[in-house]
């Protein structure tokens, strides 16, 4: 992180730098600009893996060591288990991810009638799941309903969550043939718009 003791430009820092530019703190007779360095470290855990389950008739299931690896801090916390918002399958939240996601929806004003139908459809159902001895978590009845799930299911990893799929629906969907992938990506990550000094 850098200090700079002054109010004025300074042509040292490229571009990219002014830009994230996040705090400006009036002390006394001196500006106190604090610039945050963008090489710093994200906290945010970029889980890695698709994986193939099967779950008992009780609803329980036996988290991968690949998985059991990446979430090896988180074991002990717990997880948070929902459904998911455009899918039919679940999503397994850390703990701590999802303390960071509900922080953003409880800044929504709850006497906007939208916002509290937003807030309670996206709560719904949603369930603390912890992992015993062997790392095996139970999924809830109703969410097994919600999902589908047979006996085969499929833990795919997205970012910093895992989504929990019925086989059957899993293949579908990342099968699909008329969702033009390529056409997608271009959409979602290559807008000519967006230059480097826009970052």
């Amino acid at each position: 992180m850098h200090t700079i003791r002054s109010s004025r430009n300074f042509p040292s820092f490229n571009a990219k730098v002014q830009k994230v530019i996040n705090n400006v703190v009036n002390c006394g007779k001196k500006w106190y600009i604090f610039v945050s360095d963008s090489k710093e470290p994200s906290n945010v855990k970029n889980l890695i893996g698709m994986y193939e389950c099967k779950v008992d008739a009780k609803g329980r299931l036996m988290l991968p060591s690949g998985l059991k690896k990446q979430l090896a801090a988180e074991l002990q916390e717990g997880f948070v288990l929902k459904r998911s918002v455009f899918n039919t399958c679940l999503e397994l939240h850390t703990l701590k991810e999802w303390n960071g996601l509900m922080a953003e929806v409880n800044q929504l004003n709850r006497f906007v009638k939208k916002n509290n139908d937003f807030i309670r459809r996206f709560t719904a159902g949603v369930r603390m799941v912890e992992a015993d001895a062997t790392a095996r978590i139970q999924i809830p009845r109703d969410l097994i309903n919600f999902a589908g799930i047979e006996k085969q299911l499929v833990l795919a990893s997205v970012g910093n969550i895992v989504e929990v799929w019925d086989k059957v629906q899993y293949e579908k969907v990342v099968n699909d043939s008329e969702l033009d992938f390529g056409a997608l990506a271009e959409e979602v990550m290559g807008n000519p718009s967006k230059t480097a000094a826009d970052d």
